[in-house]
Parts: structure tokens; C-alpha cells; sequence
């Protein structure tokens, strides 16, 4: 079963997490989902931007999937999974498209990092929860999540989180600026899509041109033979 769908609506291209049964999380397989549809998105013609949404009410992305990483070990972990979860990041980061995450549910771990890729992210208001738990869960940041957490706009609100590992909802993180808008669930999808409506419009060439100047930082980071 595909962990991921990708579609386009109104110029806008919608990449839905499908494996709520999983909380969306990611193994190799996975990541090797999330490349494909970058591939498409990267490779498509004129303006567009893209939204990642989760169709479960309950996870938007709960990161790494911890019992996948059990059955090969933490060496496994820590010198070859998670250098594929860093250029995955880099990818979105770094897209030559506007992007939005879409945030209905829970964002945890390698999921919150996601959402930090993204150039914009909206979140449901009441219910689920953004957390970096890396801290209790004695797992540190690799040098490239680390750039990622700095784009979150906010230094004293990603500093509390990363140090912390308080997990926060949607109004809350609005507040932090965290996520730039949180919504009751049924406007979340309309207004969310709605942005990246509105950014589509935007010169791609132009905004990723901009984009990658401001994040130029994490250019040296990528290194496409771990994806």
C-alpha cells in the first residue's frame, strides 16, 4: 500500500499522507515515496506550489518509524537512516516551489522537521500537537535538522521546543510563530490550500531564486548520494 498520494488541483499540487494507520511515519520505503513526488513537483512546468496534508485526523506525521528502525538496529539508525532523513529535508527545503505543511494532527520528531522544510505551515487549531521529543528520547540533532529547526521564524519559541520537548497544539504555535495560522478543522484544508493558491501565482523561478538565497546555509549539506 502506497504510503503517499500526489495529485494536482487547481495548479496546486497536493501531496497526501495516507498511512495514518502508521501516523505517517517514515521508513526507506517511504522516503523513497517522498523523492518520487518531489521528482514530479521539481519537474512540472510553470508556476505551481505544494501543500502536504495528511488524511488522518489524528497524525499529520509522527516522524521516524521506530518500530521499522527496531528490526535493524540503532547502528542502522545512526549511520544510514537518518543522513536519508536529512537530505529528504534538504529537498523540501529547498523545493523550487512554494510549499505548505498542512498540519492536522500530530507533529512529532522527524514530522515537526518536515513541517520546519516547509516555507509556510498552518495548523488545526484544536487538536494535535507540534513537539521535538529528540531530547527525552536522548536522540540529538543532526547538524543539517538542526539548520532546519533555525528556519522556524521564532528564535525563543524553537529554542523552548528543542530543548524542551513540549509538545504545543495549534493555537499555541500560532502564537509562537511556529506555524503562521491555526484554523478550526473545517476551514484548516479551504484556507491552507488557499495559500498555496495564492503563492502559486507566485514567478517560480523568482521564488525559488529568493528562497534558496535566504537558505543558502544548507547548501552544503545536501549530498544527493544518501537519498
Amino acid at each position: 500500500m502506497s504510503a503517499l498520494k500526489l495529485e494536482r488541483q487547481d495548479g496546486v499540487f497536493v501531496l497526501h499522507l495516507c498511512n495514518g494507520a502508521r501516523a505517517n511515519t517514515m521508513n526507506d520505503d517511504v522516503i523513497d515515496e517522498y523523492h518520487a513526488a518531489l521528482d514530479d513537483v521539481e519537474g512540472s512546468e510553470g508556476n505551481t506550489a505544494l501543500a502536504i496534508v495528511s488524511d488522518d485526523p489524528k497524525f499529520w506525521s509522527n516522524g521516524i518509524d521506530l518500530e521499522y528502525i527496531k528490526t535493524r538496529g540503532m547502528d542502522y539508525l545512526v549511520n544510514h537512516f537518518v543522513f536519508r532523513v536529512d537530505q529528504l529535508l534538504l529537498r523540501v527545503a529547498l523545493l523550487n516551489a512554494p510549499t505548505v505543511a498542512v498540519i492536522g494532527g500530530h507533529a512529532y520528531g522527524g514530522g515537526a522537521l518536515l513541517a520546519s522544510a516547509c516555507d509556510f505551515r498552518t495548523m488545526r487549531a484544536d487538536r494535535g500537537y507540534f513537539c521535538f521529543p529528540e531530547v527525552d528520547l536522548k536522540l540529538a540533532f543532526t547538524p543539517t535538522m538542526l539548520e532546519i529547526v533555525k528556519l522556524l521564524p521564532d528564535t525563543r519559541s524553537r529554542f523552548e521546543l528543542a530543548m524542551t520537548a513540549r509538545a504545543i497544539g495549534g493555537t499555541e504555535a500560532a502564537e509562537g510563530s511556529i506555524v503562521d495560522a491555526a484554523f478550526p478543522q473545517e476551514l484548516l484544508l479551504d484556507q491552507s490550500l488557499g495559500l498555496a493558491g495564492q503563492l502559486a501565482t507566485k514567478d517560480r523561478t523568482t521564488y525559488a531564486a529568493i528562497k534558496r538565497g535566504l537558505r543558502k546555509q544548507l547548501l552544503p549539506f545536501i549530498d544527493p548520494s544518501k537519498r
